[in-house]
């Protein structure tokens, strides 16, 4: 394997979803060298996440030489918002914040809501396109808790533990439980059958 194929690039402008990402690879310790690619992709409102996500990843893949992969995510309010913001989510998140997301809530107790997110992965060195996803059950919270992680953290409960928003977890406890989490972990294993 020579060193071009040792490393593997993460197509990202959020520094905060590079921090988290190169916390799992480190664990792994992996053969490959993770890098940041801050370039500019095209986005499209479509409606799934699969769809932006390939698209992201076609719109740079003549710009970079070597392996890389995109990353998109979701917060979806199965109920009542029957899965709003979804795949508008980082719009959402711009105009009306977390703050708004809670004045559309009633029953915060019956509320359900999931993070979902997914990996498009291009293996240059085999020309293939490859798909991970990963989702997490949970809730919302009725108020803004936590000071970490980002976006909707604060205002999401995982079922897996109940009392804490996904801000008010370590890094470590996050990634472990995590959407993002878990999708990246079967990239990696898949990048460790390589």
């Amino acid at each position: 394997m020579n060193n071009d194929e040792n490393t593997v690039y993460f197509v990202t402008g959020n520094k905060f979803k590079f921090q988290e990402v190169s916390e799992i690879f480190k664990d792994k310790n992996m053969k490959y060298d993770l890098k940041q690619r801050d370039i500019k992709t095209t986005e499209i409102q479509a409606h799934s996440l699969r769809e932006v996500a390939l698209f992201k990843l076609n719109s740079v893949k003549n710009s970079i030489d070597g392996s890389f992969f995109i990353e998109d995510a979701g917060f979806f309010i199965d109920s009542p918002l029957k899965g709003f913001p979804g795949v508008y989510s980082s719009y959402v998140l711009k105009t009306i914040g977390n703050e708004g997301i809670l004045k559309l809530i009633d029953d915060f107790e019956l509320s359900k809501a999931h993070f979902s997110a997914i990996i498009a992965f291009y293996h240059k060195f085999i020309d293939k396109i490859l798909f991970f996803e990963g989702n997490v059950e949970g809730r919302v919270s009725n108020t803004i808790r936590g000071k970490g992680g980002f976006g909707f953290d604060p205002i999401f409960i995982p079922n897996i533990l109940p009392d804490k928003t996904f801000a008010e977890l370590s890094a470590e406890e996050k990634n472990k439980i995590s959407h993002r989490g878990q999708a990246f972990t079967k990239l990696l294993d898949y990048l460790e059958k390589k």
